[in-house]
């Protein structure tokens, strides 16, 4: 399979941003950090080095070569894996390793290691350090704690100024212990139980570094190389290797959630749609797992600091059996929750096209709606390369069931790709074709050539007013759909940015390992690039997902948005003179729209919260934040039941009837949309 195609989607697995205070060897509290054994790299890690090296300078994307712009970002990298809390490192520190910054672009050349190694080595002692004196304070912190004070700590790591001196050092490690009970107290645990938890959640963070070993600071130090070159460029050693072959082959059962390590957290990107995570209502991307349990009531293992192929083991589990995650919101960062999901395998036939019709009743005319919502694009490709005509394809079963809204006399179709993260890139090229005549559609830029695909089919088998609906979850080939149906003016996009995963990626073996890197760039027929920026709505609604900790943007050092020369194609009459009127009158309807109030109070309810730069550790006050945020969430929640002529409901927690998702409430005002663009179209003479 060429590098486009089988790069098109959001790959199943897992970044490996890898881990913080996680890697240092346990030798007992007593022990001394000057006491901590030396790690040294390998000959065959130098050999591997240089390697990568060679690989990453003729195959990348960019085509840059290592020079001292890419070695300082390296070493930025490199240190902000390693102390992204900026609680382990002095400026001291700092200052003694900021010439090796200058030095990797000459020693990764030629295989020298030690430089990252001394660096590692000087965390490794000073993470023993911290959690030597963090298991100190458990015994004594029921007298020695106050938890009446104005004490803060600042939220946002990036803003946390480099400490001077050890001194300050414990100071952020006696806060962040602080900041630890006060959760736990919040959870309505008792004094006795915080004390016997912190002890084994931090001595047994303290055994888990015990298995660090060269080929760990290795992986770590390479990730660092690899990622200041983009994001997904990624080396896995041979232990992750085998259990990348392992995700990418086999049908797993578990809750159908993306992964990826952010520092010491594991954060979940995004969820498979009709996935157990995303039918529960109970995660949502951006939320961090912190501790996983197994069964309905089984003890949370902590999970911070954990290798984030040991998280993903500890979720996964047997078909029908439940994990409890304790998560902290993205929605809600000062407080924890814990939540239980029923695993499961995601069905193929809930991952299929599904249509429904609706009738929407606007002024005294009757409009028939045909919706089609498409989780992802998928094909059985063993049996299209076995030459079978009956396939299963998104474009076949769509082509049905258009075939079928015919029969139906509809008025319009709405395309649904809301939480789509892409799938196959033929698939995407296909499906246009069904709405268009022939031409391109999309271009894929090497770093010495432009491709494109075509579709070469004239016939279309639906010509009538088209709307597609995307939102942040809506990735890589999607984006590629909704760009040509916007670049062609067949349509409307309405919903929110896109995703903007428009890079490719393959795979190359290394030895007993792999380098998966980006090979190429996905751009529309316009010439406008699908990366970083997304697909960009012509009818914007709320955006529910958090633009800051969701999508391409969000990750570091992704590739940005650029643009090449636009190919050739026939658009059709441009949508430009609707777009005013649709969105005016969009936006007096969500004025009195119960719905969409809700979302929005939301929305700002979310952003209230979160908005905050500093956490108080003072307990009342942080009882206080949270009961305040539960009683508006509360009281939002029993406005919209009211407004729908439901009962209220008294706690939020209830377990009576919930009101409609946010997917529900955009979803109805799409219809709206749609029935006036299919009244405002006729007036200005559009001819379907």
């Amino acid at each position: 399979m060429k590098p486009f195609k089988q790069s098109s989607k959001i790959v199943f697995f897992i970044y490996l941003f890898l881990f913080s205070f996680i890697l240092v060897p346990f030798y007992g509290i007593g022990t001394s950090f000057a006491e901590t054994p030396l790690i040294f790299p390998l000959k065959t890690h130098s050999i591997r080095c240089i390697k990568i090296i060679k690989a990453l300078e003729r195959y990348h994307y960019l085509g840059k070569k290592l020079d001292k712009v890419i070695s300082a970002n390296i070493f930025e990298r490199y240190i902000k894996s390693l102390d992204p809390s900026r609680q382990l490192l002095t400026q001291k520190d700092l200052d003694r390793f900021a010439p090796y910054q200058y030095r990797f672009e000459k020693d990764l050349k030629t295989g020298n290691l030690r430089p990252a190694y001394d660096i590692f080595n000087l965390y490794l002692s000073r993470s023993v350090l911290r959690l030597e004196y963090i298991l100190s304070l458990i015994t004594t912190w029921e007298s020695d704690m106050d938890f009446t004070t104005d004490d803060v700590i600042l939220i946002d790591n990036k803003t946390r100024p480099i400490q001077t001196s050890l001194e300050d050092l414990y100071l952020l490690w006696k806060n962040e212990l602080k900041n630890h009970i006060i959760t736990m107290k919040l959870d309505d645990q008792k004094d006795d139980k915080i004390s016997e938890s912190l002890d084994k959640i931090y001595t047994n963070r303290l055994k888990r570094l015990s298995q660090t070993n060269t080929n760990d600071v290795f992986q770590i130090f390479m990730n660092s190389v690899t990622t200041s070159f983009d994001p997904h460029t990624q080396y896995f050693a041979p232990r992750v290797s085998e259990d990348f072959d392992i995700h990418m082959s086999l049908s797993l059962e578990g809750i159908g959630a993306v992964l990826q390590n952010e520092y010491e957290y594991t954060k979940v990107v995004r969820l498979i749609p009709k996935g157990p995570a995303d039918k529960s209502h109970l995660l949502m991307p951006g939320d961090k797992i912190i501790g996983v349990g197994q069964g309905k009531d089984g003890e949370l293992k902590d999970t911070i600091g954990e290798r984030i192929d040991d998280v993903v083991k500890l979720i996964r589990g047997p078909k029908n059996t439940y994990v409890r995650l304790k998560i902290i919101p993205a929605k809600k960062a000062d407080s924890t929750t814990t939540i239980s999901i029923k695993r499961d395998k995601v069905k193929l036939e809930e991952q299929s096209a599904k249509k429904k019709v609706v009738t929407i009743t606007q002024g005294n005319k009757n409009f028939k709606i045909g919706i089609i919502e498409i989780p992802n694009f998928y094909i059985d490709f063993a049996a299209y390369y076995r030459g079978e005509k009956d396939y299963k394809s998104t474009t076949k079963d769509v082509q049905k069931i258009l075939f079928e809204f015919k029969k139906e006399k509809i008025d319009g179709v709405i395309v649904d790709l809301r939480d789509n993260g892409g799938g196959s890139l033929k698939e995407s090229n296909d499906l246009t074709g069904l709405f268009l005549k022939s031409g391109p559609t999309v271009q894929i830029k090497t770093k010495h050539r432009v491709s494109r695909l075509y579709d070469e089919d004239p016939s279309i088998e639906y010509t009538g007013p088209l709307v597609v609906l995307i939102n942040r979850m809506s990735a890589s080939a999607s984006e590629i759909f909704a760009g040509a149906i916007k670049d062609y003016n067949r349509g409307i996009i309405i919903g929110t940015q896109s995703f903007g995963k428009g890079t490719v990626q393959e795979l190359k073996p290394l030895g007993d390992g792999k380098l998966k890197l980006t090979s190429a760039k996905f751009y529309r027929v316009s010439g406008e690039s699908t990366q970083h920026l997304g697909v960009v709505p012509d009818i914007k609604y709320p955006q529910m997902y958090k633009i800051k900790h969701t999508g391409e943007s969000s990750l570091d050092g992704a590739l940005l948005w650029d643009t090449i020369l636009k190919t050739g194609y026939n658009a059709y009459r441009s949508m430009e003179p609707l777009y005013a009127t649709l969105s005016d009158e969009y936006h007096k309807r969500e004025q009195n729209d119960p719905g969409m109030i809700y979302l929005k109070n939301r929305i700002e309810l979310a952003n209230r919260l979160n908005g905050q730069e500093t956490l108080s550790l003072n307990l009342a006050q942080r009882k206080g934040k949270i009961d305040l945020y539960t009683s508006l969430e509360l009281e939002n929640e029993n406005e919209y039941r009211v407004a729908l002529g439901k009962k209220p409901i008294e706690s939020i927690d209830d377990d009576g009837i919930k009101p409609k998702d946010s997917k529900e409430i955009m979803m109805e005002q799409t219809h709206y949309v749609m029935a006036d663009f299919i009244t405002i179209a006729a007036k200005l003479g559009y001819d379907w």
